[in-house]
Order: structure tokens, then C-alpha cells, then sequence
């Protein structure tokens, strides 16, 4: 399944017409979604176990890696 096909964490934005990943994918240049991606790796990674509530951190983290790989072609 393609990054682009799930969700972590609900359907919060799987159920708008056009998610904000996909907004950023197609405004932003390769590079800059690129660092979009990065970051929130960075962020979710850090993150994870800390945040009150359900944690989904680690599994987000992973999410954002796989959309990494996808782009970069692994």
C-alpha cells in the first residue's frame, strides 16, 4: 500500500477532498517537501511516548519515512 492510500492515527484528513500532504506535494518543490518530510520524522521520532493520549508517534514517524522512500525511489 502507497503512503498516499493510509492514514495514522484516524481519518481526520483522509476524508477531505484534498489532504494538506497533498497540497504541500504540489506547492512546495521536491526539495522543500522533502525537508517537510524530514522534519515531522524528526518531530514524531522525538515526540513519541511523550504526548498524553493515544500514541501513534512512532507509527507517524514511520509514515513520513515511507513517503520519503517513495519519493526518493527506494
Amino acid at each position: 500500500m502507497k503512503s498516499d492510500d493510509q492514514q495514522v492515527g484516524g481519518n481526520h484528513y483522509k476524508d477531505l477532498t484534498v489532504t494538506p500532504w497533498e497540497v504541500m506535494e504540489a506547492v512546495l518543490t521536491e526539495e522543500e517537501f522533502i525537508g517537510f518530510l524530514k522534519g515531522n520524522i524528526i518531530k514524531y521520532s522525538i515526540r513519541q511516548g511523550k504526548k498524553d493520549g493515544a500514541d501513534n508517534d512512532g507509527a507517524k514517524a514511520q509514515h513520513y519515512s515511507d513517503k520519503l522512500r517513495e519519493i526518493r525511489g527506494y
